[in-house]
Formats: C-alpha cells, sequence, structure tokens
C-alpha cells in the first residue's frame, strides 16, 4: 500500500486508533474471558480483577502494536510495498518521536491496574507484568526482536495464551490448576494464528526487511499448514479437557464454532496477497467466538 499523502492523511486520534489496530484487539479479551469463565466455575469470581487484568491485556497489546509501528518502519520493514492495511508511522501520519511516546502512554497506563493485580497477586503477578512488557517491546525493537527471529508465533503463544489466562485466574483463586493450564493452550493457539495469517500476507516484503519469521524461513506452504495445526489442535484442548474428566461436556461448546474454523483453513490455504487481510480479522473473530464459547462451557 503506497504512502498516504498529507493531504489525505487521517485525524491524529484516527491515525492512532488505526495503529491500535482494533481488529487483533479480541487476542487480548479473550484469554481474560476464559480465565475468569474456570475462576466463576471454581466459586473464585472477582470482577475488579477481572477487569483489572481485561484493561493490563489491551492496554499492552495497544502498546505492543505502537511499538510494532514504530520498528517496524525504523527497520524497514514497512515499505510502501507492502500489501496490508497502511501503518501510521510508515505512511506519514504519526511522527517516531509522537509514535514512541504513545508506546510510553501505553505502558504507563497499564500500570495502573496492573499494580492493583499486584497487589492482589503478589511477586508472581509482577513478575509476569515486567516480563509482558519486555516482550511488547522486544518483539520488533531492541537489539534482539524475537519477531525477527521467527519467534513471534511462540511469544504469542506464551503471553496472549499462557500467561494471560492463567494470570487471570491467578488473581482470583491464588494458584493454577493444570486444567487452567491446558485451557490457555488452546487460547494461545489461535493468538497464534492470528500472527501466521499477518506473516503469511508479508512474507515477501518481511524478506527484503531481513524478518526472519516462520513463513519466511520455511515458506508459505508450511505457514499455511501452521496454521492448520494451530486450529486443529486448538479444537482438541476441549475434547481432551472433557475426555480427561477435568470438565464437563459443557466444555465442548466451542466446538460448535468448528465448521467456521474449517472454511478459515481453507481459505488460508487458497488466499494470496491482500485476500489474507480479511482472513486476519477473521481469525480474531474465530478466536474470540471459540473462548467465548469455551467460556460459557467452563462457567456451566
Amino acid at each position: 500500500m503506497a504512502t498516504v499523502s498529507p493531504a489525505r492523511a487521517p485525524s491524529a486520534l484516527y491515525a492512532f486508533a488505526l495503529a491500535a489496530r482494533p481488529r487483533t484487539l479480541p487476542a487480548a479479551v479473550a484469554p481474560v474471558c476464559v480465565g475468569a469463565a474456570i475462576a466463576a466455575s471454581h466459586g473464585r469470581f472477582r470482577p475488579a480483577a477481572v477487569a483489572a487484568a481485561l484493561a493490563v491485556a489491551l492496554l499492552l497489546q495497544v502498546a505492543a502494536n505502537f511499538a510494532n509501528d514504530l520498528f517496524d518502519f525504523e527497520r524497514g520493514a514497512d515499505t510502501a510495498a507492502r500489501v496490508g492495511p497502511a501503518r501510521a508511522v510508515q505512511s506519514g501520519w504519526i511522527t517516531p518521536a509522537r509514535m514512541r511516546l504513545a508506546v510510553v502512554a501505553a505502558l504507563a497506563a497499564a500500570i495502573v491496574p496492573g499494580l492493583h493485580l499486584v497487589a492482589i497477586g503478589g511477586w508472581p503477578i509482577a513478575a509476569a507484568g515486567v516480563l509482558a512488557i519486555a516482550a511488547a517491546l522486544a518483539y520488533t525493537g531492541g537489539p534482539f526482536p524475537f519477531g525477527y527471529l521467527g519467534l513471534g508465533e511462540l511469544g504469542v503463544f506464551v503471553f496472549f495464551g499462557v500467561v494471560a489466562v492463567c494470570g487471570t485466574y491467578f488473581v482470583q483463586a491464588g494458584g493454577v490448576p493444570f486444567m487452567v493450564f491446558a485451557a490457555s493452550l488452546a487460547v494461545g493457539a489461535l493468538a497464534s494464528a492470528i500472527l501466521v495469517v499477518n506473516n503469511l500476507r508479508d512474507v515477501d516484503t518481511d524478506r527484503d526487511a531481513g524478518k526472519r519469521t516462520f513463513a519466511v524461513r520455511f515458506g508459505r506452504r508450511a505457514a499455511r499448514a501452521e496454521y492448520a495445526v494451530l486450529i486443529a489442535f486448538a479444537y482438541c484442548i476441549p475434547i481432551a479437557l472433557m475426555l480427561g474428566g477435568g470438565t464437563s461436556a459443557a466444555a465442548l461448546a466451542p466446538l460448535v464454532s468448528l465448521p467456521w474454523a474449517i472454511l478459515m483453513v481453507l481459505d488460508v490455504i487458497r488466499a494470496r496477497g491482500d485476500a489474507l487481510n480479511p482472513l486476519l480479522a477473521s481469525t480474531a473473530k474465530l478466536e474470540l467466538a471459540f473462548c467465548a464459547l469455551f467460556a460459557l462451557g467452563l462457567a456451566a
């Protein structure tokens, strides 16, 4: 997508809203819903803790998206040749200096509800928060950006799956049983699938910029297979939990969305170029639908 001229540039507020990448924000909401639902099923639901966890998750993702917009531009990954939506810094809508301030502001805002969580959960939550902030910055920034080393999916899996679900449960119940960890694996897999679509779409410009994502390292066919495996793995988790006696049959509720998931896999296999843009947003919606059904089933 070509750089937008100043005459066509959106307002600063709208540019920041676009840079926050709202279509990806379900990845922050979904794990909190699952962690809260499991806590509710165990009689441990704490609304204030859940609200704080949701605020932290959203603000950290916004900070990560702002940082990605900034650092990908500075590293040359975002250029006029990319086929995805326009990026705010690359398009000239927001200066690098202002985006850097926005990253700091989003992280500072996350600290406020984060302190409430630390007061509840103690040092484990403080440590998880520090690591999450570091990950938000180190995905595309710093001397060893793990998004450029092919570790992006792993980072998303850990922080938008395991840490987010288990952390939400922990601040309500004070511990993390195995079934909570198991449920977090499904959430992490679906969140990672969102990134797979992003990296599949950007494989050519990422390669030119030296961004060695999984799709760049192993090719488009492998990335499409990775997407299919992540989706299949996520749908196996509710079945495994039910068969293992960790949940009731109600936890199978996410299987209602399985036909949609199959269609999504087929679409990703067939799609090329900018046809992947709507599939990125659809994958985020699939994750939110899966997790909403999972939460309802677990809370039943």
